[in-house]
């Protein structure tokens, strides 16, 4: 029976597998929408152009590229998951395939794509690398209010493990917090964009989306020249947020367990090993907390209201700034 199996398998292999003519590549193409309507319309009408498909390259100065700088907390993974990969007419280059973005548009022949990754304080570093090879790409990203962002960054920390109060992890005062007052500063974002890319940036904002949604995504896929079924999107967050009063329990916890700055030593497995087996931890904590009573909580915030406001205050004209910024930009 075995010798069969491999006697059925050796026939197969050994039997060549039809080539596929230009016709059935442009069907391929057509189904999973990686050609435009024009460029279908003219190979529909000339049969030498389909046969011409196969080996058909677009000019590196045809291609049109966007670029999502997508600061963490600004709806970055919802985009990337449920947004990007439903545009048609563009080649979206996952997030998980982004070190491999230049061979990619490199060794594929699509006249438009859309390149998306997840930054913090790095974005100066991977900006400059990213328009070294693309400064004609256009690039995207949507900005969050200062006061709002920073809770948001500090409440993911607090769930991977930061054990430390608030003004530990941004200091208004003498700036010693794990996050530096530079790094609130949005204006300088889009200055590091204007200076490496030939194009002005498309600046959006978290607070729009979460007013208009889908008017937020037509935006992008305008600015982008690409369709998509509204349909297809789904509004619901990529992300779980957690109750306070869970991450005040983790907080209080894990400023016993784990340093504040988390660090993973030796190979990339171990690296592996040494995260799963902190999440596991974590997610211990996390989900019984919930049946503690809220009574047997300390009456604190999470985040102190007053230290919101105040930062809000602080970086009040930078927020205006990149609002003007914006709009003046976006109606070019």
């Amino acid at each position: 029976m075995v010798t069969d199996y491999l006697s059925v398998g050796m026939i197969r292999a050994a039997t060549p597998r039809p080539r596929m003519d230009a016709d059935s590549v442009l069907d391929s193409l057509r189904t999973y929408g990686m050609l435009f309507n024009w460029r279908t319309s003219l190979l529909e009408g000339n049969p030498c152009s389909k046969r011409a498909l196969l080996s058909m390259t677009i000019p590196s100065k045809d291609i049109q590229i966007f670029f999502h700088v997508g600061l963490a907390k600004t709806a970055t993974t919802w985009l990337q998951h449920k947004v990007f990969p439903k545009f048609r007419g563009i080649y979206y280059v996952k997030n998980t395939w982004y070190r491999r973005y230049a061979s990619i548009i490199s060794q594929s022949r699509y006249p438009k794509y859309l390149v998306s990754r997840e930054f913090d304080r790095q974005l100066e570093r991977e900006v400059g690398r990213f328009a070294a090879r693309y400064p004609q790409a256009r690039p995207i990203i949507v900005l969050r209010r200062h006061d709002s962002w920073i809770a948001s960054q500090y409440r993911r920390r607090v769930k991977n493990g930061f054990g430390l109060p608030f003004d530990a992890f941004f200091d208004l005062e003498h700036d010693q917090g794990y996050w530096k007052q530079s790094d609130l500063y949005l204006l300088p974002k889009l200055r590091v964009l204007e200076g490496n890319f030939s194009q002005k940036p498309l600046v959006l904002f978290f607070e729009d989306l979460k007013a208009d949604p889908i008017g937020f995504v037509d935006k992008i896929a305008r600015c982008c020249g690409v369709d998509y079924d509204q349909n297809q999107i789904s509004l619901n967050p990529f992300h779980t947020s957690y109750a306070d009063k869970q991450l005040k329990i983790l907080r209080s916890i894990s400023r016993h367990l784990f340093s504040p700055v988390q660090r993973f030593y030796g190979p990339r497995a171990w690296h592996w090993i040494q995260k799963r087996s902190r999440s596991l931890i974590l997610y211990s904590i996390l989900y019984p907390s919930l049946m503690i009573p809220e009574s047997w909580l300390p009456k604190e915030d999470l985040i102190p209201k007053e230290q919101l406001e105040r930062i809000r205050n602080h970086y009040a004209e930078d927020w205006q700034q990149c609002r003007d910024y914006a709009e003046r930009i976006n109606a070019l």
